[in-house]
Formats: C-alpha cells, sequence, structure tokens
C-alpha cells in the first residue's frame, strides 16, 4: 500500500489539513449570506475596554475570592489591611502602559498560608483600570468589571 511508505507525520498533517479545509466549507454555508465566514476568536467573543487592548483578561468574578474582596473594599474606600494598600504603584517593570507617577496605585490581595503581603495585587489606573497580578509584577492581566 502507499501509504505505508509515506511518514506518520506527514499522513497526520495532510488529515489536519483536509479536515480544516472541510470545516472552513462547512462554516462558509453557515450564517447571514453576507457575513463572511470565521470562527470566533478570543478577541471576539470578550468584550475587552480600549485600555486592555493586547493584554491577558480576567473576568472580576474569575479572580480569587480575596482580590473579589479587595476589589468591593476599593470601590467602598477601605479600610485597608495594609498600611501600603493605595500607595502609588510605580511601574518600574514597565509591564503596565506607561504614564505619569502617581496614575497607579496598588492594593495587597491576601494570599492564604502566606505570613506577609504575598505576591499577589490589584493595581488601578486613574482611568478606571484594574489590573491583577499573581506573581509580584512579572505579568498583569486586566480585569473586566
Amino acid at each position: 500500500m502507499i501509504l505505508r511508505s509515506v511518514p506518520r507525520s506527514l499522513t497526520r498533517a495532510l488529515g489536519a489539513l483536509f479536515l480544516c479545509a472541510a470545516l472552513t466549507a462547512a462554516l462558509a454555508g453557515c450564517g447571514a449570506k453576507d457575513a463572511p465566514a470565521r470562527l470566533p476568536s478570543a478577541a471576539s467573543t470578550a468584550a475587552a475596554p480600549a485600555w486592555a487592548e493586547g493584554m491577558p483578561t480576567v473576568r472580576a468574578d474569575a479572580l480569587p475570592p480575596q482580590a473579589r474582596e479587595v476589589l468591593a473594599l476599593i470601590d467602598k474606600g477601605g479600610p485597608y489591611a495594609h498600611r501600603q494598600d493605595g500607595t502609588v504603584f510605580g511601574n518600574f517593570e514597565k509591564v503596565l502602559p506607561k504614564r505619569e507617577r502617581g496614575y497607579y496605585h496598588e492594593y495587597t490581595v491576601r494570599t492564604p498560608g502566606e505570613r506577609g503581603r504575598g505576591a499577589r495585587r490589584i493595581v488601578t489606573g486613574q482611568g478606571g483600570e484594574f489590573y491583577y497580578t499573581d506573581d509580584h509584577y512579572e505579568t498583569f492581566k486586566a480585569v473586566l468589571r
């Protein structure tokens, strides 16, 4: 048989290509007559605000319970558990968009089992932005509220 001489990786690739072509053809017949057929992307299914463009996002209700508690405290204006909460976040890591000093403020998110402040924070921006980090400012997710 001819297929025995074809490497397995090539037959898998051809099978995937065939499946993709069949799926594209099937989708082309679905939906509105004038609408182009396409698979929904993550960007089209989650309406992120302009300030979150290009960033990973997380819905507020998907955050850990301790982070949701901090969001509620921020909305109320405190009181906060740590004296550093509400202080200026310098964005020295330059992970968040560059803004003037004082634009961002940080709040501690308690980590169960941690004796100190831990690595989790909510950072807010004066434009209504909310960001969450669980690795002490190495990465952030835009919080969708």
